[in-house]
């Protein structure tokens, strides 16, 4: 995919000369939670927020509040994974574009790069959706590939979704078969299952059995 053909230009950044009270009509009249801001030579300097626009004196200008600025960018040849991730770290939803010369191209719309992402196979494709869980030290992206792909399962995508006290959750998204197979391999191999999106005959043999134990006990 080239995220480059996803660059905007409609907004340019404003002057460090302009006043606070520009760019606080822009935001009143945008939905970014950022605006681009260059010096005279057109350099850019970085960023600034609504919320740090709204607390400032409007005749001001915008030079009066450097310190205010966010010099976030990512350049026009970044992956799209690394954009992502400048948006999540710098809670925006306005990305500024830099070429390697660091002139300014323009800026990436967040809803433009997280439709790129929904359009990936991890989420187009049809498939189940499998969460595991295991010590940190303990899994291998490769032990997880093999464990799939011997019940004949596609491995469509994997990524660590949640990582805390020593164990690590991965969260699978796997093709071309059922999940219960998959799920008591995982078991065998010392995995938690935290969540398989399709049903769980394991879990289910096991409530099973338990209901008649119950039932047993009370006769």
């Amino acid at each position: 995919m080239n995220l480059s053909d996803y660059i905007i230009n409609d907004i340019k950044p404003l002057d460090r000369q302009d006043k606070i009270g520009d760019i606080q009509l822009l935001f009143n009249q945008l939905t970014y939670s950022h605006i681009p801001i260059k010096n005279d030579n057109n350099v850019y300097l970085g960023c600034m927020s609504e919320t740090d626009a709204h607390c400032f004196n409007s005749g001001k200008p915008l030079s009066d509040f450097t310190h205010a600025i966010e010099g976030f960018y990512v350049r026009e040849h970044t992956v799209w994974l690394d954009v992502l991730e400048a948006f999540a770290q710098n809670s925006t939803n306005i990305m500024p574009v830099l070429s390697e010369n660091n002139t300014y191209l323009g800026y990436y719309e967040l809803n433009d790069v997280i439709s790129l992402f929904n359009e990936t196979p991890f989420f187009a494709e049809a498939g189940s959706i499998l969460i595991v869980e295991k010590g940190v030290l303990d899994y291998s992206f490769s032990e997880l590939s093999q464990i799939v792909e011997s019940n004949n399962g596609k491995l469509l995508g994997a990524f660590i979704s949640k990582m805390e006290n020593d164990m690590v959750q991965i969260t699978l998204k796997i093709g071309n078969t059922g999940l219960n197979d998959i799920m008591q391999t995982f078991r065998r191999y010392s995995y938690k299952v935290v969540s398989g999106h399709e049903e769980d005959s394991y879990l289910e043999n096991l409530k099973e059995r338990s209901d008649y134990l119950s039932k047993y006990l009370n006769i």
